[in-house]
């Protein structure tokens, strides 16, 4: 099946780009129609993140996400398989000076959360920068042996495994080798701090400051957002945050969920609802997914 859905993304990147939209729409609401489990989470995380919204309202948000993941996904061909020089049409930069400033001055923490179209971000740098990044190995090895084919063909980019610790990591961040991190996956109680994010205690990796304050490296928030069928992405880079880490562990980690959830509200069809990101819970706290 891997080999089908792949064979089947490769064709679409042949298609203009109209035409790709359209087909990722499509693409979307089968996900949504198909995918009982995912549609029951997403479900959920709206019902947590916006009860301040009708249950109709809510119910237009959860289809549009479907749909923005499925025209993510179809956009993702042409990263994948089409020359640089589609993919920069495709993603646009902005404030890319400003990660190019911090570089020259030390190491960089680059702060990349979970937006539908974080596949294309990290693709589309890989054109200008070589980086270093963290990964979670996928279960299916076809898959995973493509997705790190992809994700270095153009300038090397150094994948790290998040079972192989962080050594390399700080040795190549001193060597100011910018490293992208995505800071907003529940990955169980281990080396994480509760926090709130949209008002809900949630397991947070609180590995950002704790590698700011080992390696003295400033820490740059990078967004993707996705607009209409034939307008690109646009990835912003934005200003290191000041007096980060402040060494109080549980402030700077709440510090990074506030940037994140700030950006989620303002595209909110777009942040990565399919995921359990509150699977984690305190300790005497009920399970929110069944």
């Amino acid at each position: 099946m891997t080999r089908i859905g792949l064979a089947i993304l490769w064709i679409l990147h042949f298609f203009p780009r109209r035409a790709l939209g359209v087909s990722g729409q499509l693409l979307g609401f089968l996900f949504f129609l198909l995918s009982r489990d995912r549609r029951r989470v997403v479900t959920k995380n709206l019902d947590l993140c916006f009860p301040n919204l009708s249950t109709r309202e809510r119910a237009n948000l959860r289809l549009k996400h479907f749909i923005s993941l499925g025209r993510a996904l179809a956009d993702c061909s042409i990263a994948w398989w089409s020359k640089a020089s589609s993919i920069k049409k495709l993603a646009k930069i902005e404030g890319k000076e400003i990660l190019d400033q911090a570089l020259s001055e030390g190491p960089v923490i680059v702060l990349a959360p979970h937006f539908v179209g974080l596949e294309i971000l990290g693709i589309r740098l890989s054109i200008e920068e070589h980086a270093q990044t963290m990964y979670s190995k996928q279960k299916d090895p076809i898959l995973d042996k493509f997705l790190q084919s992809r994700r270095t063909r153009f300038r090397e980019t150094k994948l790290i495994s998040r079972q192989d610790g962080i050594k390399s990591v700080i040795r190549a961040l001193k060597a100011r080798l910018p490293l992208f991190f995505l800071p907003d996956m529940d990955f169980g109680p281990k080396d994480a701090v509760y926090v709130p994010f949209f008002g809900i205690s949630a397991a947070t990796i609180d590995a950002v400051p704790r590698l700011a304050a080992l390696t003295k490296a400033k820490v740059i928030p990078v967004t993707i957002r996705q607009y209409g069928f034939n307008e690109p992405y646009i990835i912003k880079f934005f200003p290191s945050w000041n007096n980060y880490p402040s060494g109080d562990l549980l402030n700077d980690t709440k510090t990074m969920n506030e940037f994140i959830e700030t950006q989620a509200r303002m595209m909110p069809e777009q942040y990565y609802w399919v995921h359990k990101r509150f699977k984690t819970r305190p300790p005497g706290d009920e399970k929110i997914y069944d």
